[in-house]
């Protein structure tokens, strides 16, 4: 797949990311890039996290 170098230069992995910065960077990554996909273990992780409710 081709890569789209113009994108990836402008939006750089934060150091240290959290969570959510990760998934976030991965969603757009998807929707303007796509050289590869989402890593399995972050979709683990993001369908373990929304199937959890909130605990207040």
């Amino acid at each position: 797949m081709k890569i789209n170098r113009e994108w990836h230069l402008e939006h750089r992995m934060p150091k240290n990311p959290t969570f959510e910065q990760r998934v976030a960077w991965h969603l757009e990554h998807e929707k303007n890039c796509k050289c590869r996909p989402i890593p399995e273990k972050l979709l683990e992780e993001m369908v373990n996290k929304k199937a959890k409710p909130n605990k207040r």
